[in-house]
This record gives C-alpha cells, sequence and structure tokens, in this order.
C-alpha cells in the first residue's frame, strides 16, 4: 500500500499551537534528519520542566485522536498487516515494513494513535514489538516457549514449516489457535525472542549455538566440517571459511590460525597428517598408539595384525605401515604366542 506518512503527520498537526506541534515533532523525531530527542531536551531550549512537555505532549496526542477518523483506511491496513503475523510484530521490522529507511518515525508516532495497537517494550528475554492485543502477545510466549523446548530435544536447527501446530501446542489445542498459527505467525512470535535467532539460511535455534550464531573461526570451522560431512585438511577450512558461502561478512583468515584453533577446540580430531573431524562423528582423540590401546582394550581380547588395523582405520587417515610400526611398542603392546596382538599390563 503507497502512503505518505509525511503528509499525513502534517496534516493530524497542522491545527495544534506552534510549541505543541514542535514540542510532538521533536518527541517523536518528525523534524529532519529524524532524531528523536527527550524530555530533559526540549524542556531545557523552553525553560519548562520535563513534567510539563509530557502533559504538553500527552494533551496534543489527545487532540489529534478524533482526527484519525480519515484515515481508518491506513490503520485498517496496520491492522490486518499485523493480523497475518499473529497479531503482534518485532517493532524494528514492523516499522521498517511500512515506513521504510526514511518514515519509520511517522509510523511509530501513527501507531501511538490508534487503541488497537499497543506496544510493549524490550525485556531481558524479548525485543520491543506491537500488538493487536495482549492476547497475541500471550499466545507468542507461549509458542516461543514450546518451540525452546522442541530445539532443546532435538538439540539441532529446524525450520518452521517442518513442524505442525499441534507439535507447538498440543493435539488438545482449541482450533482457533491451531489456525491462527500459520508459520508466518510463528516466524513472527519467533522473531521477538532474544532466546531464539534465525540464522542466514532461514534455520532457527538457540541464540548460543554455532550454527545460529557463529563466534569466530572456531564455530565456522565446525559449521564446515558439518556442512561437508566429511574430514577435511585445515587448508581446505581456511579456504572454504574465505569463501563465506554460509551468510558471514566476506573475509581472508590466516592459515595458522585456523590450524591453532582446531587443536585447541575439543570438538575437533585429528585424524591424519593436517586432516580434522568432528569429535560427534565418533571420532576419539589421540595419536594412533592411543586408538590402538582403545581398539584393543573394547574387544577385551587379543586381535590379529589385520583386526587392528581395519579398527584403526576407521579413526585415522593413516598409512597401514604406521599403524604396525605403534603396534610394535612394546611398552604397550604384547605379542602372544599365536600371533595376536594385546595390552601390555602395568
Amino acid at each position: 500500500m503507497d502512503v505518505n506518512y509525511d503528509k499525513i503527520c502534517q496534516d493530524l498537526l497542522s491545527d495544534l499551537p506552534q510549541r505543541t506541534k514542535d514540542v510532538i515533532l521533536r518527541r517523536f523525531g518528525l523534524k529532519k534528519p529524524g532524531q528523536k530527542e527527550t524530555l530533559e531536551a526540549i524542556g531545557e531550549s523552553y525553560g519548562i520542566t520535563r513534567e510539563r512537555v509530557r502533559q504538553i505532549e500527552e494533551d496534543g496526542t489527545a487532540k489529534l485522536k478524533p482526527k484519525i477518523e480519515k484515515y481508518q483506511e491506513i490503520f485498517q491496513y496496520f491492522a490486518n498487516q499485523l493480523e497475518a503475523t499473529g497479531g503482534l510484530k518485532k517493532e524494528a521490522l514492523l516499522l521498517n515494513l511500512f515506513g521504510g529507511k526514511i518514515l519509520q518515525n511517522h509510523v511509530f508516532f501513527l501507531l501511538t494513535l490508534s487503541a488497537p495497537f499497543t506496544r510493549f517494550s524490550e525485556t531481558k528475554d524479548f525485543y520491543s514489538l506491537w500488538a493487536i492485543d495482549s492476547n497475541s502477545l500471550t499466545l507468542a510466549k507461549k509458542a516461543i516457549a514450546s518451540f525452546y523446548n522442541i530445539l532443546g530435544e532435538k538439540k539441532s536447527p529446524l525450520i518452521i514449516e517442518d513442524l505442525k501446530p499441534y507439535q507447538i501446542f498440543g493435539k488438545e489445542s482449541e482450533k482457533q489457535t491451531i489456525n491462527r498459527l500459520s508459520s508466518q505467525a510463528l516466524q513472527s512470535f519467533l522473531e521477538i525472542s532474544k532466546l531464539i535467532q534465525q540464522n542466514p539460511e532461514g534455520l532457527f535455534g538457540l541464540k548460543e549455538w554455532p550454527e545460529i550464531n557463529p563466534r569466530g573461526i572456531k564455530d565456522k570451522a565446525y559449521l564446515i566440517l558439518k556442512n561437508e560431512a566429511k574430514p577435511l585438511h585445515f587448508t581446505k577450512i581456511t579456504q572454504l571459511i574465505g569463501k563465506a558461502n554460509l551468510g558471514w561478512k566476506f573475509f581472508h583468515p590466516n592459515l595458522q590460525s585456523v590450524h591453532n584453533e582446531l587443536i585447541r577446540d575439543p570438538r575437533f580430531v585429528l585424524v591424519g597428517r593436517g586432516l580434522y573431524a568432528l569429535k560427534d562423528w565418533g571420532y576419539e582423540q589421540g595419536v594412533v598408539k592411543d586408538v590402538i590401546f582403545k581398539v584393543l582394550k573394547e574387544k577385551n581380547a587379543p586381535l590379529s595384525k589385520k583386526e587392528i588395523v581395519e579398527n584403526v582405520l576407521k579413526q585415522r587417515f593413516v598409512k597401514e605401515n604406521t599403524i604396525l610400526l605403534n603396534l610394535n611398542n612394546k611398552e604397550y603392546f604384547l605379542r602372544t604366542p599365536k600371533g595376536k596382538y594385546t595390552v601390555r599390563e602395568i
């Protein structure tokens, strides 16, 4: 809908006394360059108290409410957009949707004049938002809490479309609630949460997850390996991070910095010369000797060279001779009379 919000605001304010008009313009940032001013700043310029400025603002906006009747089409448009997103929307997104980069303050001002719209200030867990009524926020909080629990159980990011409404509210939920919870509404609900975020690929997850909010080289290396689903040399990991193909800002990571992060972080396992895999895939930390030791301990029985090599190669990308050289370490392993190998007990 093409609306000239600046013209509407000018029309609404046109009949007000000059000082009242100026206070409202400055308080809501309706004058160029669009900076909102505090009660104190305006009071100082007029030589009055901040409380008097607040009274002037309230009296002025009260006089405007009868004039908004002729703009009901605009307010109905606002209401329809909110209804489509479950009855509420994060303030930053809503103002950008209606006002773009230039007229967000004008949209904010108009929303304050109409009774159906309620603003909820930012809290520890939620961003500031606008809603049609408090019931919308109650429903959103319930959906967010349920989605948070689902994420905790699955331990991996989700696409909203992967879930059915009853998975959020249960099969016994009222049909009205079920019908209202479209994927668009659920997305709007999740956007107000500070605990849940969406990554560039459209996946929702907990904000501390590397898949959602990668912090530094190590998280990006983790995501690279997870996406490739196979061990990679640290030089390849460095190249892939530099391509910024996962929605990250483009930069060239230092090769040695990447290698250092891989060495230090327990999520990564060195499985070959410069080759790294994820511990999540079942790889164990340690050198080849440690892997042989663990294999023999787990089998709890002597094994042939062939059996040992086969098991170690599941954990390490090394040559067979490297395994056999380590197996000949008599400080750790013993060869039985039948030609098999076992752990030397201390």
